[in-house]
C-alpha cells in the first residue's frame, strides 16, 4: 500500500466533519432502510406471495435464498461502478447506482405474485434482488472514509460510529412502517397490496438521499478532499505480500458484529413467525424497542472506544458475542419473555460492537510511515523511527492544515517545507519537489 496522493497548487475550504456526518447518516440510513424492507418482507410476505406451493419453513428458506443473492452480487457491483467512476466521475457513478437501486425496488413493489405469473414472478424477484446487490455495491460515495480522515484525533471513535447509526435507524423506520401497515390492514389487504407500500417509500427515500449526497460529493472542496486522500493503486500480489496479515485481520476482526447484526434483526422475526409463540405485531414492537436500544448503544460505543480503544472495544465485544451466541437456542426456544430478552440484549451488544466495526484494523497499515522525515527551514529535519511516532506527527500536520485552511496533510509550522517518506518521495510525489506552506495557501517549489 503506497502513500496517499496529494493535490497540488489549489486550495479549498477545510472539510467540516459535522457536515460530512449529515450526508453519511442520510445515505447509510436510506440504504439500510431499503435492506430491511426487503429483509422483513422475506419473512412476512414473500413465502406466501411468491412461494405459496411450499410449506411455511420451505417457503421461508426459498425466500432467504433470494435474499442472499444481493450479497453475492455486491462485489461485482463495486467493480462495475468503480469502472464507471474512473471514466465519468463520482457523481455519475452514484446517480447510476441509486437509479438502478430505485428501479429494482420499484420493480419489486409492482411485481405480481406467483398466482398471476407463476415461476416468472420468482425469476423476476431474483433478478430485482441481484440488481439491488449490484446497486448497493456501487452506491459507496466515499463520505464515511472522508469523515474518518477529517475527524480530530481525539474524536475519531466518536465520528466512526456516526455512519454506523444508519443501520439501527433504518431498521427502526422499516419495522415501524411494517408494524403500522400490519395493525391497520386486514390480512388479505396486507398480503395483497399493503406490503408494497414500504418499497414505494424506499424508492422515495433513495431519491432524497441521492440529492443529499450529491450536494456534498459534487462540490469542489469535497471532490478535492476525496481525491487528495485517495491511495495510489498497487498490484494485488504486492498488496497481499506486504499487507496480507492486516487484510485478514481487518476482514475478520468485526465478523462477530456482522453475524450478530443478522441474528437480532431478521432471524428472530422468522423464528417466532414459524414457532407462533408471539404475534407479528408483538415481535415488531419489541424489535423497534431493540432498535432504539441499538441506537443508544451505538452512540455509547464512541464514548467507550475513546477511553479503552477501538481494537479493545471490538475485541472484547467479539468475545462477549461469542458467549451470547451460545445462549441463543435457550433464549429463542424459551418463553416470549426470554425471546424478548434475546432481542433487547442482542441489540445492546450489537450497538456497542457494530458502532466501532468500521475501520477496525487501521494501525497496521501505518508501518509504511516508519523512517519518515519532516523538514523545516533552515536545514532542520526530524526522523521518525517507528510508525507510532510518524502517525502522531501526521495527525499534528493534518490538524494544522485544517486550522490554516491548507491542502494535503498540512504543516506543523508556517516554516514547514515538506515530508520525505522512506521511498524518497516528498508528500507522496516522487522527484525533488517540496511543499511550501503559507498562511492561506500551498505552493509547489523545486529544489
Amino acid at each position: 500500500m503506497s502513500q496517499p496522493q496529494q493535490s497540488h497548487g489549489s486550495s479549498h475550504a477545510p472539510v467540516a466533519p459535522n457536515e460530512i456526518a449529515v450526508g453519511v447518516v442520510i445515505g447509510r440510513t436510506s440504504e439500510y432502510f431499503d435492506f430491511f424492507v426487503y429483509g422483513i418482507a422475506s419473512v412476512l410476505i414473500f413465502p406466501q406471495v411468491f412461494f405459496p406451493f411450499a410449506d411455511p419453513l420451505q417457503g421461508m428458506l426459498y425466500s432467504f435464498s433470494l435474499f442472499a443473492l444481493a450479497f453475492v452480487a455486491r462485489p461485482f457491483g463495486t467493480a462495475l461502478f468503480m469502472t464507471i467512476q474512473r471514466h465519468w466521475g463520482r457523481g455519475i457513478k452514484l446517480t447510476a447506482a441509486l437509479f438502478l437501486l430505485g428501479t429494482a425496488t420499484a420493480g419489486i413493489a409492482f411485481l405480481p405474485g406467483y398466482e398471476k405469473l407463476g415461476g416468472y414472478a420468482i425469476t423476476l424477484l431474483a433478478l430485482f434482488r441481484i440488481m439491488q446487490g449490484v446497486a448497493f455495491g456501487g452506491s459507496w460515495d466515499g463520505l464515511p472514509s472522508l469523515l474518518a480522515l477529517n475527524a480530530p484525533k481525539e474524536k475519531r471513535s466518536w465520528y466512526a460510529m456516526i455512519g454506523q447509526l444508519g443501520a439501527p435507524l433504518g431498521f427502526v423506520i422499516a419495522s415501524a412502517l411494517f408494524l403500522f401497515l400490519y395493525n391497520s390492514l386486514s390480512a388479505p389487504d396486507f398480503l395483497g397490496w399493503g406490503w408494497r407500500y414500504p418499497f414505494f417509500v424506499a424508492f422515495a427515500i433513495n431519491v432524497v438521499a441521492l440529492f443529499a449526497r450529491l450536494r456534498l460529493v459534487l462540490t469542489e472542496e469535497y471532490t478535492e478532499a476525496l481525491e487528495e486522500s485517495e491511495l495510489e493503486p498497487i498490484g494485488t500480489t504486492e498488496m497481499v505480500r506486504k499487507q496480507g496479515y492486516n487484510i485478514f485481520i481487518g476482514s475478520f476482526a468485526a465478523l462477530a458484529s456482522y453475524a450478530l447484526f443478522h441474528l437480532v434483526t431478521i432471524f428472530p422475526l422468522s423464528w417466532i413467525a414459524l414457532q407462533g409463540s408471539q404475534t407479528t405485531g408483538q415481535v415488531l414492537t419489541v424489535q423497534i424497542v431493540g432498535g432504539i436500544v441499538g441506537i443508544i448503544a451505538t452512540i455509547g460505543s464512541g464514548w467507550i472506544a475513546a477511553r479503552i480503544g477501538k481494537r479493545t472495544t471490538v475485541g472484547a465485544l467479539a468475545a462477549v458475542i461469542g458467549v451470547f451466541s451460545l445462549l441463543t437456542p435457550l433464549l429463542m426456544g424459551g418463553s416470549p419473555a426470554m425471546q424478548d430478552t434475546f432481542i433487547l440484549l442482542g441489540f445492546a451488544l450489537l450497538g456497542i460492537s457494530y458502532g466501532q466495526a468500521s475501520g477496525t484494523d487501521q494501525k497496521g497499515y501505518e508501518d509504511q510511515l516508519a523512517g519518515m522525515k519532516m523538514f523545516w527551514e533552515p536545514q532542520m529535519s526530524v526522523d521518525f523511527i517507528n510508525s507510532d511516532e510518524a502517525s502522531e506527527a501526521m495527525d499534528s500536520v493534518r490538524e494544522f492544515s485544517f486550522e490554516k485552511g491548507l491542502l494535503g496533510q498540512g504543516a506543523m509550522s508556517p516554516d514547514f517545507v515538506g515530508i520525505e517518506f522512506p521511498d524518497g518521495s516528498i508528500m507522496g510525489d516522487s522527484g525533488n519537489v517540496k511543499l511550501r506552506f503559507n498562511d492561506s495557501y500551498m505552493e509547489m517549489a523545486a529544489d
